[in-house]
This record gives C-alpha cells, sequence and structure tokens, in this order.
C-alpha cells in the first residue's frame, strides 16, 4: 500500500513560483517512477511531468522550460517547482506513482494563477 500527501499549492501572481511537494509512504519509494499530473476545470487530468527511479525527467511541452521535476529517495519525496507561472496552469495537482500493484494518486492540491 502507498499513501501519497501533496503539499505546497496556493495563490500565485503570474509570473511567480510555487513548489509543490509530495511525501510518499511504503518502501521501495526509490524504485518507482513518479508523475505529477493535473486537471483544470472542465478539462481532463494531463501529464506534466515525470521522473524515473534513475532520476530522468520527461514534461509536457506546455511547462517546459519553467517547470522542473525532482525526487528525494532518503526523505520519499518528489517535488514539483513551477516558475514563470501562466493562469492556464490553474489547476489540481497530484501526484502520480504506478506500481506493481496498482496505480496510486495523492488527494492533489489546488494552484491558482491569478491576478
Amino acid at each position: 500500500q502507498v499513501q501519497l500527501v501533496e503539499s505546497g499549492g496556493g495563490l500565485v501572481q503570474p509570473g511567480g513560483s510555487l513548489r509543490l511537494s509530495c511525501a510518499a509512504s511504503g518502501r521501495f519509494f526509490s524504485f518507482y517512477a513518479m508523475g505529477w499530473y493535473r486537471q483544470a476545470p472542465g478539462k481532463q487530468r494531463e501529464l506534466v511531468a515525470r521522473i524515473t527511479s534513475g532520476g530522468s525527467t520527461n514534461y509536457a511541452d506546455s511547462v517546459k522550460g519553467r517547470f522542473t521535476i525532482s525526487r528525494d529517495n532518503a526523505k520519499n519525496t518528489v517535488y514539483l517547482q513551477m516558475n514563470s507561472l501562466k493562469p492556464e496552469d490553474t489547476a489540481v495537482y497530484y501526484c502520480h506513482v504506478p506500481t506493481a500493484t496498482g496505480n496510486y494518486w495523492g488527494q492533489g492540491t489546488q494552484v491558482t494563477v491569478s491576478s
């Protein structure tokens, strides 16, 4: 069983920054790829960024150059640094981990970009 708890969301002005954190319970965290997804009102959930167990990363085109995903295996935590935020980044952000026993999601954290 894996539990994921996100934090770090909030209200920020356009051009601002936020750092999201996702703390994972369970063993073997370092073996898993981790991802951040987001879902805006009326839209489908989409992949924002992903990091493999070896540290390789990939990003949605819409966030390349602005967002950075990283992980600290000693703390069982994955981060999403979001810079140069835009109103269209407004969404609920979810942490995700696919494991051999199933897909696990966090409860989500709201990010609102507005002046």
